[in-house]
């Protein structure tokens, strides 16, 4: 199975996080909170699914590696 179109958006997800963390890290500046509110429901679905696409791109990781190796 094909799964590159999941790939793709579960990256722009995970690079979203990154940046925000970023942002965080250099600025103090959580973007996720300023625009949804502090620990609101919809800003703890957000990172909810940022970690659930962080994990799933270990998988990612795993297929890269495996394919280097053959």
């Amino acid at each position: 199975m094909d799964s590159r179109g999941l790939d793709y958006f579960v990256l722009a997800i995970v690079i979203i996080g990154a940046v925000n963390w970023g942002l965080i890290g250099f600025f103090g500046l959580d973007l996720i909170s300023w625009l949804f509110g502090s620990m609101s429901l919809l800003s703890r679905i957000i990172y909810g699914v940022v970690g659930i696409c962080g994990l799933y791109m270990l998988s990612v990781f795993g297929r890269i590696t495996s394919m280097s190796r053959a």
